[in-house]
């Protein structure tokens, strides 16, 4: 078989494949895939019909197959103006017109093929056919549908966007190759009297139907830039190393057998392709299978450490953190000691962090210019000790290596994030002696650039909660001035009663209705001033963070008698409701009481003088069969605008002159901590409502000890 042959046989098998694949992968779209099957089937025929021109030495049969070749052509072009019209996602409606005027010079052409109009009859010499009267006018209308198809694709690649475009620039470059070597090989050429290029036409389908295949079946397509340069790249990678083993298996055949099989050649050429390909796709798996079998100990770590790798984002504690990488480190890698430094701005150095066998005669801190991170700042790859050794007249590596046996290192791993060193990583001998391969050091650096974000993204989590905190914090004094500037009236009018008294009584110490009148008053101002000053310090007290069975109407009474102060000032009349049968809640006591506190400072804000504020509890069960408790709070004020209700609960939100726009922020923060929820309901002129939900159980506290720590200070001043 001759490489005509060859080729076009193989072009006849691809463009069949192509229809069928993208007819059987047909979506919504059924039109373009059946205008592509007929374009690509149209392709496989011509090019099987130049297959049989080269194969038959028969006249005859020669010039059939020869018609039957132009027939085929014949109808490509309206195939693919037909596809260029609705190409990709059938945007232009056709109908049976349309169709029939796109395709019926095709099908004319195709019928006059077989005639002596087009082809009339065997050529010789270089010219393959003699034609007919009719071949110019073939020759127009191949060459205008095609022209004609390209307008189409252009007017729809300026119209579409993101993947549809990159679609219509796929078919348009692979046509663009398709069109111009067909049309010269096929048109110009034969026209001038040349024939003996016209068997590459067929095979140059093969590269439009194969970039218009790829656009249709593929949804998620490769930039065509990076399709160039990659084809590019593999067309000179096949012509480097394909082209010298074809030359050496033809030469191999004429030395040994002294004739050349061309279909031999095409099949060795394309098994070594074959194997090629599949090489890199089964290279992994292969790797994977003998190291679990033969070297099962080196695959179990390093399945270990990649698993950790993956796990680490997911970790934003940094003393969790801390602890996982160190222990699985150690334990995976059969590391004897180890030890874990990380930058503390505080301080000024790197700071020991975890550790594992390491004496504590270690420092536990290693400042900035310390030599050993000093060098791995500017190297920034991972140093090993007996390395290092050999370079050890140069004074800087000498206290490097120094540093490292202070610290019992072997191996010195770098963290470095955004080009700064964050800390590292400090192993110790493997247990068995063995040293750390190339293949360690690779794993150990990609783990040591994870370790490096989570460390990060670790730090960022303890400034958030820190920055929760301080919020938590302003929120708490704010309402205790609130509270304690009306406090202090509240306080200092049963002591005048009380003085008043005091001074009366040595007049009057022998008047009994007098003296026992005086210590029912004295006695009752001095409870209530023991209660109000009581529930203030249990609210600026912290307490340790737990979760108890608490008495949600108990708790109220005790916020709605520290804000009656601020009642009286606006005669606000405060109404309780409560449900007599209520279960104890699994709540952080000083954490709810802070929620009760913002929303019933706000309502008293909101409420405008001899107003009114209902405070009702409720228990209620969800469709799921959870019990919850309800908490309502509703007031009598001027209500919440409709477009601010998705705002209020933003932290720094607030439409008041005063205020910091934390307390709802807070509120429902300490309530989603609860796994609870808050609804709300305002309507303007009239008032709003707020309805805590509470699931009766809780599972653990989620109060943290910053914020007692960083409430500790104003309630010692509190209690002084």
């Amino acid at each position: 078989m001759s490489i005509p042959e060859t080729f076009l046989l193989f072009a006849f098998f691809v463009n069949l494949a192509f229809g069928l694949i993208v007819l059987m992968k047909a979506g919504i779209y059924k039109k373009i895939s059946l205008s592509f099957s007929v374009l690509a089937w149209s392709g496989a025929g011509w090019a099987l019909s130049f297959f049989m021109v080269y194969f038959f030495k028969d006249n005859y049969l020669k010039l059939f197959w020869g018609r039957m070749g132009f027939a085929t052509s014949g109808i490509i072009p309206a195939a693919f103006l037909i596809f260029a019209f609705l190409f990709p996602c059938e945007q232009r409606s056709i109908n049976f017109l349309k169709t029939t005027l796109f395709g019926l010079p095709g099908l004319l052409f195709l019928v006059l093929s077989f005639t002596d109009q087009i082809v009339s009859s065997i050529g010789s010499s270089s010219k393959m056919f003699n034609y007919g009267p009719l071949y110019p006018f073939f020759s127009i209308y191949l060459t205008g549908f095609i022209i004609l198809g390209f307008v189409f694709l252009i007017k729809t690649y300026r119209k579409t966007i993101g993947i549809e475009r990159l679609q219509v620039k796929y078919c348009m470059i692979g046509m663009f190759f398709t069109s111009s070597l067909g049309l010269v090989n096929n048109l110009f050429l034969p026209m001038a009297g040349i024939s003996r290029y016209n068997w590459l036409g067929p095979p140059f389908t093969v590269i439009m139907l194969g970039f218009t295949a790829y656009s249709i079946v593929k949804h998620r397509l490769m930039d065509i830039n990076i399709v160039l340069k990659k084809g590019t790249t593999y067309v000179l990678l096949m012509l480097l190393l394909f082209l010298p083993s074809l030359l050496l298996i033809l030469i191999s055949q004429k030395v040994f057998f002294n004739y050349i099989n061309y279909l031999f050649t095409v099949f060795t050429i394309l098994l070594l392709l074959v194997v090629a390909f599949f090489f890199n796709k089964i290279k992994p798996g292969t790797e994977k299978a003998v190291e679990q079998f033969l070297f099962k100990n080196r695959y179990d770590y390093r399945e270990t450490l990649g698993k950790l790798s993956k796990a680490m984002v997911s970790i934003l504690d940094l003393q969790s953190l801390s602890k996982r990488i160190v222990e699985t480190i150690t334990q995976t890698m059969g590391v004897e000691k180890a030890s874990l430094f990380l930058w503390n701005e505080e301080k000024g150095g790197y700071s020991l962090f975890e550790s594992k066998n390491i004496k504590t005669s270690s420092p536990p801190l290693l400042s900035k210019n310390d030599p050993l991170p000093h060098y791995l700042q500017k190297i920034g790859e991972i140093i090993i000790r007996e390395e290092l050794a050999k370079g050890a007249h140069i004074s800087e590596l000498n206290e490097v290596i120094n540093k490292m046996s202070v610290l019992e290192a072997e191996v010195s791993i770098p963290l470095i994030a955004k080009g700064q060193l964050i800390g590292m990583i400090n192993l110790g001998y493997k247990f068995s002696k063995d040293i750390y391969s190339h293949e360690d050091l690779e794993l150990l650096s990609t783990l040591a650039n994870q370790t490096a974000i989570a460390i990060e993204n670790a730090r960022l989590y303890e400034d958030l909660k820190k920055s929760k905190s301080y919020m938590r914090r302003a929120d708490r004094l704010a309402s205790l001035g609130t509270l304690t500037a009306g406090l202090a009236h509240e306080i200092r009018n049963p002591l005048v009663a009380i003085k008043t008294l005091t001074q009366l009584l040595p007049e009057r110490i022998d008047d009994e209705e007098f003296r026992t009148q005086f210590l029912q008053i004295a006695s009752g101002e001095v409870d209530r001033i023991s209660s109000l000053v009581n529930e203030l310090l249990d609210f600026a007290r912290p307490s340790e963070p737990k979760l108890e069975a608490e008495d949600i109407n108990a708790i109220l009474d005790g916020m709605i008698l520290l804000v009656s102060t601020e009642t009286k000032k606006k005669q606000i009349n405060i109404i309780k409701n409560y449900a007599s049968d209520l279960s104890s809640v699994q709540i952080d006591r000083e954490q709810i009481k802070q929620v009760f506190l913002n929303i019933l400072l706000n309502a008293i804000d909101a409420t405008q003088e001899n107003g009114k504020i209902l405070v009702k509890t409720r228990p209620f069960v969800k469709p799921g069969g959870e019990p919850y408790v309800q908490i309502e709070f509703t007031d009598t004020g001027k209500g919440i605008p409709e477009e601010y209700l998705e705002d209020i609960f933003n932290p720094f939100f607030t439409t008041k002159s005063t205020g910091s726009g934390l307390g709802l922020s807070i509120s429902n923060q300490i309530i989603q901590d609860h796994r609870g929820y808050i609804d709300v309901e305002s309507q303007l002129g009239k008032g709003s409502s707020f309805f805590i939900n509470l699931p009766i159980n809780q599972e653990s506290p989620k109060r943290r000890k910053s914020d007692l720590e960083n409430n500790q200070n104003f309630s010692n001043i509190f209690e002084r």
